[in-house]
């Protein structure tokens, strides 16, 4: 087990490395009392998305649109440099007793770094858990003795594929804890349905995550789940049952839908967005996000001449965080899901009276 004592924001969080599981504690107060009030962000990112990919074989063979996937990446068309194993040290270096763990990622398939072994290495070695999500279309078995050593866990994208269906076998068959991430979307939501109804999904796996489609990238708008489809109301039903939450899991983009949709989650198991409150991105380019969803670099701050920890102080990190605290404030469940996603309004599954359309203008 990992602790974490913040003693700016008046915290505690521990992180479990062998499973997973992460608690945070409330607040407590100057007397160390606790306040019943959970920490609206902490002192520096618990979790980094760090993206060591800057260009993707993947999706330049074209087997990423072929899927029905819009990568938000858009690794179709942007090709750039991978991260170099100097910058992702210095990010360790810097994260060291800081962060619980970090998810490698970025333009394309982790595993096809010309260093990933030196970087899953380096990171659990200094504390750091390193994860990450593959297509599997170029994995290779001779990963597979370092995969296990070093990561907590790995995830590979649904892409109803040959390659999708031999990295997952090729995980769990060698004992690597693994997930499915799975694209949520008008056009998969049917297929989602049937994976969960008729627990269709591959044996062995841990669970299967889903994510929201987001019109970001490659992504587009009309592939954005309405919250007045009934499909979406049944789909998110599905996890009151013990069975079908056990086997799941969701981006906390999907938060709003859980809350709407299901009665039997314990609410301390949900976690509204924690974009630049408790997680931040780092692209490979070397600029520290709020969320890799987020592209305008107004957002954002260059770490060659920052620490993380200075960016994450910076104007417009607070500035990104008022997003958060403007949005639906009269709602009685806000502090559960603080009015959905602050980057792209449009997916936030609610049909609360309370939820607010004009939140930016009033942010900004």
């Amino acid at each position: 087990m990992i602790t974490l004592h913040d003693t700016l924001y008046r915290y505690f969080s521990v992180f479990n490395e062998e499973d997973g599981t992460g608690v945070r504690s409330n607040v407590y107060d100057e007397r160390g009392n606790d306040t019943g009030e959970d920490p609206f962000m902490g002192s520096f990112p618990e979790l980094l998305d760090v993206g060591i990919m800057g260009h993707c074989a993947h999706g330049k063979s074209g087997l990423c649109s072929k899927s029905g996937v819009q990568c938000y990446q858009n690794g179709i068309e942007i090709t750039e440099n991978n991260m170099p194993l100097r910058n992702f040290k210095r990010i360790i270096d810097e994260c060291k007793g800081k962060t619980f763990q970090v998810a490698l990622g970025g333009r394309g398939d982790p595993d096809m770094h010309e260093e990933i072994e030196e970087i899953m290495k380096y990171a659990r070695e200094n504390g750091v858990i390193p994860n990450f999500t593959t297509s599997g279309l170029g994995l290779k078995k001779e990963l597979l003795p370092s995969i296990k050593r070093y990561c907590g866990a790995v995830a590979v994208s649904w892409y109803r594929s040959e390659y999708t269906l031999r990295a997952i076998e090729m995980f769990v068959s060698y004992g690597i804890r693994t997930n499915i991430h799975y694209c949520l979307s008008k056009s998969t939501i049917d297929e989602a349905i049937t994976l969960m109804e008729k627990r269709s999904y591959p044996s062995g796996i841990n669970r299967i995550i889903f994510l929201l489609h987001k019109p970001v990238g490659l992504g587009t708008l009309d592939n954005v789940l309405s919250i007045n489809d009934e499909r979406v109301r049944k789909f998110f039903s599905l996890f009151d049952e013990k069975e079908t939450a056990d086997k799941a899991g969701f981006d906390s983009c999907s938060v709003p839908a859980l809350i709407s949709f299901t009665s039997k989650i314990n609410p301390m198991c949900i976690e509204a967005c924690e974009a630049g409150r408790f997680s931040a991105y780092i692209s490979p380019d070397f600029r520290l996000f709020p969320c890799s969803f987020e592209k305008n670099t107004y957002f954002s701050v260059s770490l060659e001449d920052k620490s993380i920890e200075d960016a994450w102080n910076s104007e417009c990190f607070k500035e990104f965080r008022n997003r958060q605290k403007n949005k639906c404030p009269a709602c009685p469940k806000f502090k559960s899901c603080f009015g959905g996603c602050p980057i792209v309004p449009e997916i936030t599954l609610c049909n609360s009276i309370y939820k607010k359309t004009d939140w930016e203008a009033d942010a900004l």
